[in-house]
């Protein structure tokens, strides 16, 4: 069962904390157990094979249960360069980079962009900016 925090405790960092967490495991439920049922997770920049947009909690579980599933890669380490608190107190912006290995052993780096909207300690909406290009590479 996915390890889950008190919802109506978790801070926007703390809600950060936990879905980089989730992409280090790779666990598609404890990433959707951070977002309110109706929550959007938007890709800005998609790639393709990406959809636009995820709505809802249960299409980010689908969603990242399939991407994550499919996948042969290893994410060793998500580093965040830097984290903005805002004036809006339920949204944080974090630069990060996202390291790991390809079947075979050779690493990759993806930096990207998040911006989360948290309300009531549940993820309410994510514009997800990932360099595509270095994904597409990192894909194979």
């Amino acid at each position: 069962m996915p390890h889950q925090e008190a919802a109506g405790v978790r801070t926007p960092r703390q809600a950060l904390a936990a879905y980089h967490r989730a992409m280090l495991d790779k666990c598609a439920d404890d990433l959707a157990d951070l977002y309110a049922p109706g929550a959007l997770h938007e890709f800005p920049f998609t790639a393709p094979g990406f959809p636009p947009r995820y709505e809802g909690r249960e299409a980010v579980r689908t969603g990242y249960g399939a991407v994550w599933g499919a996948s042969p890669v290893r994410i060793d380490e998500v580093r965040t360069v830097s984290s903005y608190e805002t004036a809006d107190p339920e949204v944080i912006v974090a630069e990060h980079v996202v390291v790991g290995r390809l079947p075979g052993g050779a690493t990759f780096t993806v930096p990207g962009l998040l911006v989360l909207r948290v309300h009531d300690g549940l993820i309410t909406h994510v514009r997800d900016y990932m360099d595509t290009a270095a994904l597409a590479t990192a894909r194979g």
